[in-house]
C-alpha cells in the first residue's frame, strides 16, 4: 500500500553530535528509525518500531543539546523546530526557567499510496474529516491528499500548516504536497485565523488542515464549508461518537441541542420528553475513522449517522481494508464495530440491556473501546438485564419496580463514570463467556466419550468463536484425541477424531 520515498534521514542525523550520530549508522535497522531522544543527564536513545537502543554510555550534556539547537532554526510557540525542506521535527523539553533540557528528534517520512483506500471520497468534492489515534497516519494521508488534488486534479489547494507538520520546515514546502500552496501558522492559537485568511485572500478550491481542536477552529471550518470550499482535515478523537460527545468539536458534525417534546409526541416516539437532536448540517459530509494503515471505517453521510446515534440507533458504516494482494475490500456494517472486532467476537452474543439513568453514549463508547458487542433496547420486555445507577435504584421508580416484578436481573452502577462501566461490562461478559464455555466444553466431553467408545469415528462440534475453539482443542489433546478446525467464519468449528 505504501512506498516510502527518500526520507532525508542523513539531514536529521547531521544535526546530532558525532558520538551519538555514528552508532546510528551502525544499526542494522537504521532505515526504520522513528526518533532520537536526548534528555540532560541520561543516556541518548534511538527508538524503533519494536525496540529502543542506547546509543552511547555517556550521559547527554548541555553541550550536546546546544550542539543540536545551534543547527536548527528557531523553536515555535509549541516548542517545535524543523530542518528546512524536510519533514523532520525536533521538539524541546524546557525547565522552569525556559532552558532546553531535552530534545525529541523525530524522523519525518513522505509515504505515497496511503490515500488510495479513500481516494474516491476525496475526489467527490465533499468535505472529509479523518479521525484516529495518534500515530495512525492521519497527517501522512493529508499530505498525499494535497498532492493528489493539486497535481492529478489540478485544483487550487492550500495547506494550512501549523508547526509545519504537513509540508516541513522552511519557506519552501516539501515536494510531498505537490503543487499545493502552503500557509504557515505562527502559533497554534492562530490556526483558525489563518484558515479564514486562506479563504478570503487566496480563492482556494480545497483547504487542508491538521488537528482541528478548538471551538474557534471548528467555527472557522464551518465558515469555510459554507463558502463552498472543500475541506479535508483531521480532528482530536478516534471515532464519530467521540465527536458527538465532545462539546467543543461536535459542531463539526452538526452540533447537538436539547429539545423538549410534547406529551403526545414523546409517546408516539416512545422516548422521554427531553431528547437530543442535531442542531445544523454537518461541516464535514464524510467521516473516516482510520483504524490502521490498511483499514478504515467510513460514515458516508455524517448527518444521517449522527441522527441515528442521537435517536438511539446504530449508524451504518462501510469498512474498507486491503487484503494480502493489495486489493481494496469493502463491507457494510451496522453494528457500529469494525470487521475485525466482529471476527474476534464471533459467536459471542450481544448483551441486551435496558438503560435507566445511565449515559448511553458513554456506555457505547466504553463497549466499543473494549470491543464488546452491545444491544440497547427501548422495550423492557426485550431486555435480559436492566442497568441503572445507585441514585435511581434507591428511589425505586416504576421501571425498576417493573423489572423486579418480572424477576429481571438489575445491575447497579455507583456512578456514570467510564471506570464503573468498564467494570460492569467485564463482569457481565465474563458471566456470559463462562456460560457459553461451559456449554461448549460439555459438548466436547460428550464427543470425546463417543469417539473413545468407538460409537463414532469423528464428531463435528457446533460453531464457536476462536477463544472457545482453543479450549476445545486443548480438551481434546488432554484425552489424546486429534482435533482440527473446519469451515469459515462464522461457521468455523472443531472436529474431534482418534489420532492417526
Amino acid at each position: 500500500m505504501q512506498k516510502v520515498t527518500a526520507d532525508d534521514l542523513s539531514l536529521l542525523l547531521d544535526i546530532l553530535p558525532p558520538h551519538i550520530r555514528e552508532p546510528l549508522y551502525q544499526q542494522i535497522n537504521y532505515s526504520e528509525l522513528l526518533e532520537v531522544v536526548l534528555d540532560l543527564g541520561r543516556t541518548p536513545e534511538a527508538r524503533y518500531p519494536h525496540q529502543e537502543v542506547v546509543l552511547s554510555p555517556k550521559e547527554v550534556r548541555k553541550a550536546d543539546i546546544e550542539y543540536v539547537v545551534s543547527r536548527l532554526g528557531s523553536f515555535s510557540g509549541d516548542n517545535r523546530a524543523g530542518i528546512e525542506r524536510t519533514l523532520h521535527r525536533i521538539s524541546a523539553v524546557r525547565n522552569r526557567n525556559g532552558q532546553i533540557i531535552g530534545l525529541t528528534c523525530r524522523v519525518g517520512r513522505a509515504i505515497f499510496g496511503t490515500v488510495r483506500i479513500i481516494q474516491d471520497l476525496v475526489e467527490s468534492g465533499k468535505s472529509v474529516l479523518l479521525l484516529g489515534r495518534p500515530g495512525v497516519g492521519k497527517t501522512t494521508i493529508l499530505r498525499e491528499v494535497a498532492r493528489v488534488l493539486a497535481d492529478d486534479f489540478k485544483k487550487r489547494v492550500i495547506v494550512v500548516d501549523t508547526s509545519n507538520e504537513i509540508a516541513g520546515d522552511g519557506d519552501i514546502p516539501h515536494p510531498a504536497i505537490g503543487h499545493a500552496r502552503r500557509m504557515q501558522v505562527p502559533t497554534p492559537s492562530m490556526q483558525h485565523a489563518v484558515m479564514i485568511e486562506a479563504v478570503e485572500n487566496h480563492m482556494p478550491q480545497v483547504i487542508i488542515v491538521d488537528e482541528i481542536g478548538t471551538e474557534l477552529e471548528a467555527q472557522a471550518a464551518r465558515t469555510i464549508a459554507e463558502r463552498g470550499v472543500q475541506l479535508v482535515g483531521t480532528a482530536h478523537g478516534n471515532t464519530l461518537n467521540n465527536l458527538v460527545l465532545n462539546p467543543t468539536l461536535c459542531d463539526l458534525v452538526g452540533g447537538i441541542q436539547t429539545v423538549t417534546l410534547g406529551d403526545e409526541e414523546a409517546r408516539r416516539r416512545g422516548t422521554q420528553k427531553t431528547i437530543l437532536e442535531r442542531k445544523a448540517p454537518p461541516t464535514f459530509e464524510i467521516v473516516v475513522e482510520i483504524q490502521d494503515w490498511s483499514r478504515v471505517s467510513i460514515h458516508p453521510d455524517v448527518g444521517e449517522a449522527v441522527d441515528a446515534i442521537l435517536h438511539g440507533q446504530t449508524p451504518q458504516a462501510e469498512v474498507r481494508w486491503l487484503d494480502e494482494t493489495g486489493e481494496i475490500r469493502r463491507q457494510k456494517v451496522t453494528s457500529g464495530y469494525t470487521l475485525r472486532n466482529k471476527e474476534e467476537h464471533q459467536g459471542e452474543k450481544s448483551l441486551q440491556l435496558y438503560l435507566f439513568g445511565v449515559n448511553r453514549f458513554r456506555l457505547e463508547e466504553v463497549a466499543k473501546e473494549k470491543q464488546m458487542p452491545l444491544q440497547i433496547v427501548t422495550d423492557l420486555k426485550q431486555a435480559k438485564l436492566l442497568l441503572t445507577t445507585r441514585n435511581y435504584y434507591l428511589r425505586k421508580p416504576q421501571k425498576i419496580r417493573d423489572a423486579e416484578t418480572i424477576n429481571m436481573p438489575i445491575y447497579v452502577l455507583k456512578s456514570n463514570s467510564p471506570p464503573q462501566m468498564r467494570q460492569c461490562l467485564d463482569n457481565l461478559y465474563a458471566e456470559q463467556r463462562d456460560e457459553v464455555a461451559g456449554s461448549a466444553l460439555g459438548e466436547v466431553e460428550t464427543a470425546v466419550t463417543q469417539v473413545k467408545n468407538g460409537r463414532q469415528q469423528a464428531v463435528e462440534l457446533s460453531p464457536q468463536n476462536a477463544y472457545i475453539r482453543r479450549l476445545q482443542h486443548l480438551l481434546a489433546e488432554r484425552h489424546n484425541l486429534a482435533s482440527r478446525s473446519l469451515g469459515k467464519e462464522p461457521q468455523r468449528r472443531v472436529k474431534i477424531s482418534k489420532e492417526g
